[in-house]
C-alpha cells in the first residue's frame, strides 16, 4: 500500500498542474492499439480486458478465409499445419487499422500454434510501417510460452520497440491483465482522474472508465427511484448512485434490467452502512448483489467511517479479487480519516464521495484527494434538503445562470465538473434530469468560477 501511495502522490501531482477541462481537451498522443487475433476466444478475452483497461482502440485480426476446425486440427496436415511449416505463407486480413499512424503504443495478442505465432500475425505485422511504435506481444497457451515467437516477430517491424511479451493461460483475470500492464509501464490513454469531456467519463485508478454526471437516489421511494433510473438512462445518462440505506437497490436494478441498455454501459455505485453490515461485510456484499440483481456491482463504498470499517473494506477487497466489484471507494472520509485507514488496506480507492456545494466546496480536502490519484465526487450539489431554494435563488449563480441562458442548476453542476468533481445530483422530474445532464453547451469562465469560489461558507448541511 506504501507504494499505490507514494506512486499515486506522483500521479496527483501531475493531474494538479491542469485542470480537468484543460486535460480534457488537450490533443490525443500516445493513443493504444490493442490488435488480437483469435479463433476459440480466449486471447479475444484477454485483448478486451487490455482495451478496456487502457482505454485503448481494439482491432481484431480477421482472416478473408476464416479457420475451420478441421483447419486447426492438429498434426493432421491441415491448414494451420501447413502455414506454420512455411515462413513465407502470408493469409489476407480481411481489413485494415483505420489511421495506423496515430498509435504510438501497439500490444498484439495471438495464440501459440506449434511454438509460433500464427502466419496471419506476420500478415499484420508487414502491412504497416511500425517505425518508432512501441510493441507489446503476449500469447495465449495452455502448456507452451511465449518462447521464440516473440523474437522471431521482430524482423517483420525491425524499427518497432519490442517489450519482453508474456504467455497467459485460459482464465487469466481482467486483475492479472492490469498488474502485467502496470509491470510493463503501460498507462491509460486517459490520465487517470482527468475528466474527458468528449466522452463524459473519467479514468478511475481501478483501470474502470466512470460517467462524470448522473443521479443520486437518497430519498427515493421504490416507485419514484424506478422511474427516475428509467428516465436518466432513457436521456442517455449512465451513472446511478444508491446505498443499503436508501432502500431502493432493487428498484435500481429493476430499472437497469428493463431499460434495455447493455449493462456494460451502465455504472451503479452502492454503499455498506456502518453497524451490521460494517461486522457481516460479506453477508452485505453477497444481499447488495441480489437485491441490485445486475451481474456486478461496478462500484462499492463505505458510508461513512465506523467501527469495522476496515474489516468491511478488505472484505470487498476479496470481492474485486472474485469480479463481484469492479471498483472501491469511500464516503464522508476527509484529510485525517484517509490518512489513517489508507495504510491499512491493499486497493487504493478509486473514489471518495462528499458532500459539496457552493456553500461548502472544501478546497483544501479535494486537492488532496485528487492528489492520491482518488476522483471525488459531490453529493448534495444543490446544498441538500432546505437549502436548495436558497442556493438556486442565490444572485451571483443566478446572474451567471442568465449570462449563459442555462439554469441555476446547471451552472452549479457545471461549476463541479470544471473542479474536477463528479455530480449526481438527486430528482425525481424527467425533465430535471435531463436537464441536469444537459451541461456541455456551455463553460464558465474563469472569473465565472472565481465568483462562485467566493460564495463558500464553510456551511456543513448534513453530519457525515
Amino acid at each position: 500500500m506504501k507504494r499505490a501511495l507514494t506512486a499515486a502522490l506522483l500521479l496527483g501531482l501531475c493531474l494538479s498542474l491542469a485542470s480537468p477541462a484543460a486535460a480534457a481537451a488537450s490533443p490525443d498522443s500516445g493513443k493504444t492499439l490493442v490488435a488480437y487475433f483469435s479463433c476459440t476466444g480466449t486471447t479475444q478475452t484477454l485483448a478486451e480486458y487490455a482495451a478496456d483497461i487502457l482505454g485503448a482502440d481494439l482491432y481484431e485480426i480477421v482472416p478473408a478465409e476464416p479457420y475451420t476446425d478441421a483447419d486447426l486440427a492438429y498434426y493432421t496436415g491441415g491448414r494451420a499445419d501447413r502455414e506454420q511449416n512455411d515462413p513465407s505463407v502470408r493469409p489476407a486480413i480481411t481489413d485494415s487499422v483505420e489511421d495506423m499512424g496515430q498509435y504510438d503504443t501497439v500490444l498484439l495478442g495471438y495464440p501459440i500454434w506449434h511454438g509460433q505465432a500464427p502466419r496471419i500475425i506476420s500478415t499484420f505485422l508487414e502491412s504497416y510501417d511500425l517505425s518508432g511504435k512501441t510493441i507489446l506481444p503476449f500469447c495465449t497457451s495452455h502448456s507452451s510460452g511465449i518462447g521464440s515467437s516473440d523474437d522471431d516477430l521482430h524482423p517483420l517491424a525491425p524499427d518497432a520497440d519490442w517489450l519482453d511479451g508474456t504467455r497467459f493461460a485460459a482464465g487469466t483475470t481482467r486483475e492479472e491483465i492490469a498488474a502485467w500492464l502496470d509491470e510493463r509501464g503501460i498507462s491509460p490513454d486517459a490520465p487517470i482522474g482527468a475528466f474527458d469531456f468528449e466522452k463524459r467519463t473519467v479514468m478511475l485508478n481501478s483501470g474502470y472508465e466512470m460517467p462524470i454526471l448522473g443521479l443520486g437516489t437518497y430519498s427515493l421511494s421504490d416507485e419514484e427511484c424506478y422511474n427516475s433510473v428509467t428516465a436518466l438512462l432513457q436521456a442517455g445518462g449512465r451513472l446511478i448512485d444508491t446505498a443499503y440505506m436508501y432502500g431502493n437497490e432493487a428498484a435500481v436494478g429493476r430499472a437497469v434490467r428493463d431499460s434495455g441498455v447493455p449493462r456494460e454501459e451502465i455504472f451503479v455505485i452502492t454503499k455498506l452502512y456502518p453497524g451490521p453490515q460494517y461486522a457481516a461485510p460479506e453477508q452485505a456484499i453477497q444481499e447488495a448483489l441480489d437485491k441490485l440483481d445486475i451481474g456486478y456491482i461496478d462500484m462499492m463504498l463505505l458510508h461513512h467511517p465506523g467501527k469495522n470499517d476496515v474489516k468491511a473494506y478488505k472484505a470487498m477487497e476479496q470481492a474485486v479479487s472474485e469480479g463481484k466489484i469492479h471498483s472501491l471507494g469511500l464516503s464522508n472520509w476527509y484529510v485525517e480519516e484517509l490518512e489513517q485507514f489508507l495504510p491499512q488496506v491493499d486497493i487504493m480507492p478509486a473514489l471518495v464521495q462528499n458532500e459539496i456545494h457552493p456553500y461548502y466546496q472544501e478546497n483544501d480536502v479535494i486537492p488532496y484527494i485528487q492528489s492520491l490519484g482518488i476522483v471525488v465526487q459531490g453529493w448534495y450539489p444543490f446544498g441538500g434538503r432546505g437549502y436548495t431554494a436558497q442556493l438556486l435563488g442565490n444572485e451571483t449563480i443566478s446572474a451567471i445562470a442568465a449570462d449563459h441562458g442555462v439554469s441555476s442548476a446547471q451552472v452549479i453542476l457545471r461549476w463541479d465538473l470544471q473542479k474536477g468533481v463528479v455530480v449526481i445530483p438527486g430528482s425525481s422530474d424527467p425533465d430535471h434530469i435531463r436537464e441536469n445532464l444537459d451541461l456541455f453547451g456551455f463553460a464558465l469562465t474563469e472569473d465565472e468560477m472565481a465568483r462562485i469560489n467566493a460564495l463558500d461558507r464553510g456551511e456543513k448541511h448534513d453530519w457525515y
